[in-house]
């Protein structure tokens, strides 16, 4: 299991085998987790999702070239 570092970028696979970017945000005051769908822009904390997701792999952060 992939144990993910504060604002990185992930490949995500859904239940549904759509594959997603989200960025981790990490875990507010109430210990909740919180990410970023790239794609979209939403934030969410995994208590929230209806479905099952997995880690694919860490992905460069490209801003973070400059």
């Amino acid at each position: 299991m992939i144990e993910p570092e504060s604002n990185a970028i992930y490949e995500i696979e859904l239940c549904s085998g759509e594959h997603r970017r989200w960025r981790y945000l990490g875990a507010d005051s109430c210990s909740s987790v919180w990410w970023r769908d790239l794609e979209t822009g939403s934030e969410f904390n995994e208590a929230g999702l209806m479905y099952a997701w997995q880690i694919i792999v860490k992905q460069e952060d490209p801003a973070a070239e400059s």
